[in-house]
């Protein structure tokens, strides 16, 4: 069969749309996978980097109990006071906040403790200045009892969040799986529990200064050592709850 010009035509408009539409395909199928390796490329190896600790400002907070007929503080919450203004001084950056309840049914039995609340701050050394209050309603609902907060805020370490999956650590024919990379969650735990378990935040970033020597202690070793004595500390009962003489 003869062909004519409009079946040329036809033909040509069909190679067109076909090779319109697998370009089309490559193309969008290029952008996933730039995404992905954009993706891969801005995690970085190392955990501590993926999942940094940082310092920020938190609360520390105390509640305190206060029934609607009691006026005063039980032994264990006056403990609970003054090991809190105790900490203050060490680690406070700003001032000492105390919700008192208000428009509750403990109201007047929380104003009477506040006084004696205020005694044990200022015994402990908190300033009276640095000590301010503002009312706890409960949440509006005048039948509840609202606790006594003492809150103040302070330097804490922080990282994560964990459980994150950006990708599947299945077998797949991406990069994270044939090049062996670690997944994005490796670490992140540690990393957590030495933030949470860090007693100095101020560590993490730079060595603390070094405190005096004990003046005494070095008086007894220089001695020893001057007279050609032992200087090694001599522990008279170390071997009094021993029951065994294995391994001597």
């Amino acid at each position: 069969m003869n062909s004519t010009p409009a079946h040329h035509a036809r033909a040509y408009v069909a190679i067109g749309l076909r090779t319109l539409v697998l370009g089309t395909a490559a193309a969008i199928l290029a952008g996933c996978y730039t995404a992905s390796e954009a993706l891969l490329d801005s995690i970085p190896e190392d955990y501590r980097q993926r999942h940094p600790i940082v310092l920020k400002e938190a609360p520390r907070t105390v509640e305190l109990f206060i029934g609607n007929r009691r006026g005063t503080l039980t032994a264990t919450q006056r403990a609970d006071v003054l090991a809190f203004a105790q900490t203050w001084r060490n680690e406070g950056t700003g001032g000492l906040i105390i919700d008192v309840p208000a428009g509750t049914p403990n109201e007047r039995s929380a104003a009477a403790a506040l006084q004696e609340v205020r005694s044990i701050l200022a015994a402990a050394g908190v300033p009276p200045d640095a000590v301010a209050t503002r009312p706890n309603t409960a949440g509006g609902d005048p039948r509840k009892l609202a606790t006594m907060r003492l809150h103040y805020p302070r330097v804490t370490a922080d990282a994560g969040p964990c459980g994150l999956w950006p990708y599947d650590l299945g077998p797949t024919y991406h990069r994270e799986h044939y090049e062996n990379r670690q997944f994005y969650n490796l670490g992140c735990s540690t990393q957590r529990n030495m933030a949470a378990m860090v007693e100095n935040p101020s560590d993490l970033v730079q060595p603390r200064s070094e405190i005096p020597t004990y003046t005494a202690r070095r008086t007894v070793v220089l001695d020893k050592y001057r007279k050609g004595e032992s200087t090694a500390t001599v522990y008279p009962d170390a071997a009094k709850g021993k029951i065994s003489d294995v391994g001597n």
